[in-house]
């Protein structure tokens, strides 16, 4: 099965003087439904990885850069702005730290937005998602009603709500504890292996990647660049 996300030779530098650093992607490959956790210090260039993989950070070089089947360098280079952002709302799902769902609409709308943005109808889907991450009972609520794990659960089931092809997620459980960590986590690659969705979670909580059973890339500082650079290290046996 031919790769639905394909990086080779993919570079970005961010910041400047004395707190600029680049990060290097010399290979990464994604296939429907595969999951990857990326780990890595902080400050080492996850969050800049997620921006690439997002298609809103340009990369400063890129040898190939394919999404499904879209040369997404090209794109970038041609200013294809329109396609980048048709990529983007189709195609993508983002779990945010801090959930990210908007105050003013309640649990169901928040979950919906992502197909309303699509001009798409109802769907089973989100009753079943809502149901799945037992939040049928709090449709109703706004936000501010809600506790830190079922705004969790609640922007998960938001990014998984339009079927999209990769669903990346930032940190999905720095604000809960160990066994909600486990349980949000559990239910993400649930979800990915039903829908055949590409996962990639960016985690500093190590051990919940171990518990998981997750393959594993890390972003590492790269000592013998003589720069303050990074690279990204693919799993040994990939």
């Amino acid at each position: 099965m031919r790769p639905m996300l394909e990086l080779s030779g993919v570079e970005r530098r961010r910041g400047e003087g004395e707190r600029a650093f680049t990060l290097a992607v010399e290979g990464l490959s994604l296939r429907k439904g595969e999951c990857l956790a990326v780990t890595g210090p902080s400050g080492s260039g996850k969050s800049t990885l997620l921006d690439l993989l997002g298609l809103v950070l340009r990369p400063d070089r890129a040898d190939a850069f394919r999404f499904l089947d879209q040369d997404v360098a090209a794109l970038w280079r041609s200013g294809g702005d329109g396609g980048l952002a048709a990529l983007r709302s189709r195609h993508l799902g983002y779990v945010l730290q801090t959930g990210g769902l908007l105050p003013f609409l309640n649990l169901r709308e928040n979950v919906e937005l992502s197909r309303r943005l699509l001009g798409l109808g109802p769907d089973a889907l989100t009753g079943e998602l809502l149901a799945r991450l037992g939040l049928t009972h709090l449709k109703a609520e706004k936000p501010r009603a809600l506790s830190v794990g079922e705004r969790q659960r609640a922007a998960i089931a938001r990014a998984f709500a339009h079927r999209p092809a990769l669903v990346l997620a930032d940190e999905p459980t720095a604000a809960l504890d160990p066994p909600q960590a486990l349980e949000v986590c559990r239910l993400m690659l649930e979800l990915a292996a039903e829908f055949g969705i590409a996962l990639v979670v960016v985690s500093h909580d190590w051990e919940l990647v171990r518990k998981l059973a997750l393959p594993q890339a890390r972003v590492v500082p790269d000592a013998g660049s003589g720069a303050c650079r990074s690279r990204l290290e693919w799993p040994a046996d990939a």
